[in-house]
């Protein structure tokens, strides 16, 4: 335990520690990910494509380690049972800090595949971590605002088509999609500035979800709701390298996916998005009500 430390001591300490971290397992998959782009066969990419998720699944133990060893954070896990490394899931979790990507790695550990999840273009070109996203074959979505698209409608559907070329790759690997439906981080500014109906969360943005499940199709073992809670309140990337995270709460239930929902076109069937966006509606509405329960048994 590190918290003897000042806080500002105990920050720079973990940040280089993290840092240190990231470096020195980022040099085996980049010696992979040279491997994976001279292999001659899809399987062995995909054999590569899994070595590189072990690896950076082990990333995310030792990051958890490390937390363990510097902090004093009281975890409440709560998993479903039946979980499997061979599997592949749809992950759709709130949304609050960058703290929630640490969370989730803590939360599953190896029980399920390595998550992937959308990234922006323009994270391709983050050091150190755009060439690993890529080995990881992590979908780079490039957003189009409503007038470009109105000015080139070729560029409609360009996304779920981006999502569906990523999800080909993933149909031989286990994996976990990781999908936060609020679009961005939760603040009561932003909840006040939607006009959100819920008490706890962002509206959910379906499009994403459905472009997923489109891709994915019944492959998808099941749907896993997470719902992450901080009952001190949730706190940047900062104060959790300071150690000022004191309690985590994670709830897990694994849903099943209509089937309905996998043959559709949220894009151009109206009456498809209204009953995807209905569903995601209740889905929300029922995590927020967990949330509310989870903040009262926690004593907040």
């Amino acid at each position: 335990m590190l918290m003897f430390l000042p806080g500002p001591v105990l920050g720079a300490l973990m940040s280089f520690l993290v840092i240190a971290n990231t470096v020195l397992w980022s040099m085996p998959v980049y010696a992979v990910i040279g491997l994976k782009l001279l292999a001659p066969t899809r399987s062995l990419r995909d054999r590569a494509s899994r070595l590189i998720a072990a690896l950076a699944q082990g990333w995310g133990q030792s990051c958890a380690w490390l937390s363990d060893f510097a902090f004093d954070i009281r975890w409440e896990v709560h998993l479903p049972e039946g979980l499997r490394r061979d599997a592949q899931y749809l992950v759709c979790a709130n949304h609050q800090t960058w703290n929630d990507i640490l969370v989730l790695l803590k939360a599953f550990g190896r029980r399920a595949p390595f998550f992937r999840f959308f990234l922006k273009q323009q994270l391709i070109w983050v050091p150190i971590l755009g060439p690993v996203w890529w080995g990881l074959d992590y979908p780079f979505m490039k957003r189009y605002g409503r007038e470009v698209i109105e000015k080139n409608p070729a560029l409609r559907g360009r996304d779920m088509e981006t999502t569906r070329k990523a999800c080909e790759k993933y149909e031989r690997i286990p994996v976990s999609i990781l999908n936060f439906l609020e679009g961005t981080r939760f603040t009561p500014a932003k909840r006040e500035q939607q006009k959100s109906p819920y008490r706890h969360l962002l509206r959910p943005k379906s499009g994403g979800f459905a472009f997923a499940l489109g891709a994915m199709g019944e492959r998808l073992s099941s749907l896993l709701d997470v719902t992450i809670v901080y009952p001190e309140g949730a706190k940047s990337f900062w104060d959790f390298l300071a150690g000022r995270v004191q309690r985590v709460i994670v709830d897990v239930r694994s849903l099943r996916i209509p089937s309905e929902f996998f043959h559709g076109s949220y894009d151009t069937d109206p009456e498809f998005r209204r009953r995807v966006n209905a569903w995601v509606a209740d889905l929300w509405a029922e995590k927020d009500q967990r949330i509310e329960q989870l903040l009262a048994q926690a004593g907040r």
